[in-house]
């Protein structure tokens, strides 16, 4: 048996899964769910595609046309993700760091956590929320059992909005700031509740919170999802942003990568600003997988803002990884 040739043809069938899946990631607006997931791991692909660019180069024996299109398609699927993905490591940063001495009264924190609804690790996030101290938190996938084990931490948040429900997209959110107005939307499905909340800082200055968690993309028989549909609510939440005169942020889990298209569209709509361009990627899903992870809880603010901080929290027993970042509104 040989097995530097078998070899060589495992690695001509994964570069070309991974050069079709890059070009098929390019394709926006496809009836099938799962084309919508081909634009979340591009990391996987970039790296993919080097190593077994590299793997191929030094196997092959004879540069027939075949191969030196394989060659070049690897390539290709190598740049695609570059230009996707590089933004975020070595672009210019469009959200700017706050000066060191900073006017406090004008800063807010915001810790956002995607709990896991079957997850009861709840202490390990009272930890994390205890250590953060964050001025404002959302807590999604919450539902009544959750509610009841965040239940002190009412002690220290005088303002509190609280929807629980059993599908997976309950959400809670506690504050320190004063909500001056809240209102509680279901833009596309009825048990997907947003909040939009108008928030005064220390100062008196205010801006307005936009806490989201779209459904997912993928088919689910238990819960709600966008199968066979556009994704609007991103696009719903920007057009508001948009009619607002106050500083924004929109924050949750999107249940998308930033860099897809309906962040792009949302992004452009409500004049928002991706706190992760320049800074990195920040990962939070999959917290249980090492090599399968894309960022898909976010911060996209108003021109107002200026980022302080932004850190990856330690785990909690979900499947996504907490966030937190620190802003000042200018």
């Amino acid at each position: 048996m040989n097995f530097r040739k078998i070899g060589y043809y495992i690695v001509i069938a994964i570069s070309v899964l991974v050069i079709l899946a890059s070009l098929l990631s390019l394709f926006y607006n496809l009836p099938y769910w799962y084309s919508k997931l081909l634009d979340f791991p591009r990391v996987q692909y970039l790296i993919l595609g080097i190593i077994f660019l590299i793997i191929f180069l030094i196997m092959t024996r004879k540069w027939n046309w075949p191969a030196s299109l394989l060659a070049l398609g690897l390539v290709s699927a190598i740049l695609i993700q570059s230009i996707k993905i590089f933004p975020y490591w070595f672009g210019e940063k469009t959200v700017p760091d706050a000066a060191q001495n900073y006017p406090e009264e004008n800063a807010v924190s915001v810790l956002l956590a995607n709990v896991l609804i079957e997850n009861k690790k709840a202490g390990k996030f009272l930890e994390v929320a205890k250590d953060t101290d964050a001025d404002i938190m959302i807590v999604m996938e919450v539902n009544d059992w959750w509610l009841d084990a965040l239940e002190t931490l009412k002690d220290d948040y005088e303002f509190v909005v609280e929807q629980p429900n059993d599908e997976a997209y309950g959400m809670a959110i506690y504050s320190r700031l004063a909500f001056k107005n809240v209102q509680k939307k279901y833009i596309k499905h009825k048990n997907v509740p947003s909040y939009h909340i108008n928030v005064e800082l220390e100062s008196g200055k205010e801006f307005m919170l936009h806490a989201v968690h779209p459904v997912a993309p993928m088919p689910s028989d238990k819960y709600p999802d966008n199968v066979g549909d556009a994704e609007i609510e991103l696009v719903r939440v920007g057009e508001m942003v948009a009619a607002e005169s106050l500083p924004a942020m929109v924050a949750g889990d999107f249940n998308d990568v930033s860099w897809s298209n309906t962040s792009r569209l949302f992004e452009e709509d409500g004049e928002l600003n991706n706190v992760r361009l320049g800074r990195g990627l920040f990962n939070t899903f999959d917290a249980n997988s090492s090599f399968l992870r894309w960022p898909l809880d976010h911060y996209f603010v108003s021109k107002e803002f200026q980022l302080v901080e932004i850190k990856l929290l330690d785990k909690i027993g979900s499947d996504h990884f907490p966030i937190y970042a620190k802003f000042v509104i200018d």
